[in-house]
């Protein structure tokens, strides 16, 4: 695997002009391919790309870039990215941003806080005509600043429309989960599903808690995306919907009074029977204890 720790060799790599700064790069993408031959590679900077592509490949984490659907993606630093021939079937563009380049601006913190840099390639963002058009505007305003003679506010100026698109990407990500809202409902249901048979198989006990990429590993999704999805649908994160399932199953088995609490915290996948009871009474507002002696149901309770 290739690693490119500047933006120009990679660029280089592509067939693309020197960029004109060495920490940014802005590139229209055409019709004919950039890329002949096979690349593997990771590399030191954010890339933003809106493309369709004709055909070749693109791939990065585990899936393959959906031809007839894709249309924006975000990739930051470090992730291993394939490419073969990519014929692009309309015009498109794509930024490729090195961290220096953000230092001194509130972006170099709030880039960071935008899930969908990783997401994985199958749930690029696809665009409406309109937010194509959104997109492109923005770009265009960067190309110009990038292109002009610069001057101490031009960093400025880009990257306050880099961050305009990034909020706008965050926006058409949110509608994009409304619309596709039958698929959501299925993907909760599934996931519950998942829970559901983790405890009765008895995976916690020899697998121990279950986990946000177990659970996204099972939905063939990224754990950023199935979390942001799940919170755009129930409210709760794929972790908050992981800790109310234990609780139940907890207060299922805690009621029933056959096991001590230790029992019953190394039945649901806890190594440590004492962070079992820390996060019992953050969600219960109780301990496991006291919850038991308020609902004296089982035949032998057993307190320790």
């Amino acid at each position: 695997m290739m690693y490119f720790k500047t933006i120009s060799e990679l660029e280089q790599a592509e067939g693309f002009p020197p960029p004109e700064h060495p920490l940014i790069s802005l590139n229209i993408l055409e019709g004919s391919p950039v890329i002949q031959k096979n690349i593997e590679f990771t590399c030191d900077f954010y890339c933003i790309g809106l493309k369709r592509i004709k055909s070749g490949e693109l791939i990065y984490g585990k899936t393959k870039y959906d031809h007839d659907k894709g249309w924006m993606f975000f990739t930051k630093p470090n992730q291993a990215l394939f490419a073969r021939g990519l014929e692009y079937s309309e015009k498109g563009f794509v930024i490729r941003l090195h961290e220096d380049f953000l230092i001194g601006h509130p972006l170099f913190n709030e880039i960071k806080k935008y899930n969908f840099f990783d997401y994985e390639i199958n749930e690029a963002l696809h665009l409406s005509p309109r937010e194509k058009e959104v997109m492109w505007s923005l770009y265009h305003k960067m190309e110009t600043e990038y292109h002009n003679n610069p001057d101490e506010f031009s960093k400025s100026i880009i990257l306050s429309h880099l961050d305009s698109m990034l909020k706008y990407a965050q926006r058409f990500y949110k509608r994009q989960f409304i619309d596709r809202k039958p698929l959501i409902g299925k993907t909760v249901t599934k996931y519950n599903e998942f829970l559901n048979i983790y405890f009765e198989k008895g995976d916690a006990v020899t697998k121990g808690l279950p986990t946000v990429n177990q659970m996204a590993s099972q939905l063939n999704l990224s754990p950023k995306y199935l979390s942001d999805l799940l919170k755009q649908e129930t409210g709760k994160t794929a972790l908050e919907l992981i800790h109310l399932h234990i609780i139940s199953e907890a207060k299922n088995m805690l009621v029933a009074g056959e096991q001590s609490i230790s029992e019953i915290a190394f039945k649901l996948g806890f190594e440590n029977p004492p962070y079992f009871s820390r996060l019992f009474r953050k969600q219960v507002g109780m301990s496991p204890k006291e919850f038991m002696r308020m609902h004296p149901f089982g035949k032998n309770q057993i307190l320790n």
